[in-house]
């Protein structure tokens, strides 16, 4: 069997819709093929693994900025995977993602994204766990106790508002790790969409200027009312609620429960405890859905590079053991506050003894500061000496990873 690995044309869209169809499910009829602008437009890039005329598997490759470490990282973000039935276990998937992941490195992206219906598949691959986009559902009535906000106030938003809530969304992604910027497709959307998406997007505003200039937004709440009016049964969608100061947190909370005589339920779009949770009387939730996000790192120099940190002086040999595009051993240094990284002529097996030995796994959940060097030993996925652990656990940590964005 000869397999050829290439970018998919717009000619191969028929086969790639209906693959996907296969795959993820389609309506009576199947899913339509896009229109050549349509297709053009959407700006993402599409690769195919084929068996002569005929394809086998299928993915997609968004190029996009996500937020780590105080600063806007290209990633490939990957979705669409697709293999026939009758050909999976066959290592297509594999020779596809070298392909697909072989050009992101080269376009400059150094870290690369997706949500797996099945991790182990793409663990194998470099990619690991990291975080999860969840669908958590919150009691309405249960907000009528979060405490009054002091000095903050709510109000509707408009168009005319638009850099105010992405300024927001600026400042609390630049803290954490994880959120995609949203200044890029699919994830930028024109001001009047961005609103016409919406029953409604709620201004937090503060009056006294505890923070800033009196007025400032600081927070926001994307909603979609639904149908009914029943408590019971009526469910409103929350796709952000981000908050700048506690006071913000707990107005946005309790505008949304003034709802709570005719929806009984808000289901918000999260990850992680974000910091806005932390003024709720209890945390008395549900979640409804869960969609694992993991990562892998493309460019290990190109990732770890320029990251802000206190730790001036320190130097950190070490190595990592994965696929042929992540093996190697590189020494990492911080100096004028910043990290800097360079590859050594050290073979990974030689660099054992000597230097910490990092999985491509491993070096995902470092890299996203989801896990210390302590349980990352315990995981399997670091191995030799400890005397770099505590500076390794340091330097990733203090952001947490929060997922907003689903591609």
């Amino acid at each position: 069997m000869s397999i050829t690995v290439r970018p998919v044309g717009y000619d191969d869209q028929p086969a790639y819709t209906r693959l996907g169809g296969e795959a993820f499910g389609a309506p009576d009829g199947g899913r339509a093929v896009p229109t050549r602008e349509e297709w053009t437009a959407a700006g993402f890039r599409e690769w195919g693994a084929f068996d002569g005329d005929d394809l086998a598997a299928r993915l997609r490759v968004y190029g996009f900025t996500s937020w780590f470490h105080g600063a806007q990282v290209p990633t490939a973000g990957v979705a669409g995977v697709a293999v026939e039935p009758e050909r999976r276990g066959s290592g297509h998937l594999a020779r596809l993602f070298a392909a697909a992941l072989a050009e992101a490195r080269e376009s400059g992206e150094t870290i690369s994204t997706l949500y797996p219906t099945a991790p182990g598949i793409y663990r194998g691959l470099g990619y690991e766990v990291v975080g999860s986009f969840d669908d958590v559902d919150v009691p309405l009535p249960s907000l009528g106790r979060v405490a009054a906000p002091d000095g903050v106030v709510t109000r509707r938003a408009g168009v005319a508002d638009f850099d105010a809530v992405v300024a927001v969304h600026r400042t609390w992604a630049a803290r954490q790790n994880g959120p995609v910027s949203r200044a890029e497709k699919p994830f930028w959307t024109p001001p009047e969409k961005f609103f016409a998406d919406y029953t409604g997007v709620t201004l937090a505003i503060d009056e006294r200027g505890a923070t800033g200039p009196a007025g400032e937004v600081v927070g926001f709440a994307s909603w979609i009312r639904g149908e009914g009016y029943t408590p019971a049964t009526a469910v409103m969608e929350i796709d952000d609620l981000i908050a700048l100061t506690p006071d913000a947190a707990r107005a946005l909370w309790r505008t949304v429960g003034s709802f709570s005589t005719v929806v009984g339920t808000a289901r918000v779009s999260t990850s992680g405890l974000d910091p806005a949770w932390l003024v709720l009387p209890d945390l008395t939730t549900t979640v409804h859905s869960a969609h694992p996000y993991m990562l892998r790192v493309l460019d290990v120099a190109g990732a770890l590079r320029g990251i802000e940190s206190p730790l001036e002086g320190v130097r950190v040999p070490f190595a990592v053991r994965g696929p042929a595009d992540l093996t190697g051993a590189w020494t990492l240094t911080v100096s004028d506050g910043v990290t800097h990284v360079e590859q050594d002529d050290v073979a990974v097996g030689d660099a054992h003894h000597e230097r910490p030995v990092l999985t491509a796994n491993g070096l995902a959940l470092l890299y996203a500061g989801v896990q210390s060097a302590a349980n990352l030993r315990f995981g399997g996925h670091l191995t030799g000496p400890d005397t770099h652990d505590a500076p390794l656990t340091a330097l990733f940590a203090g952001r947490q990873l929060h997922v907003r964005d689903y591609f």
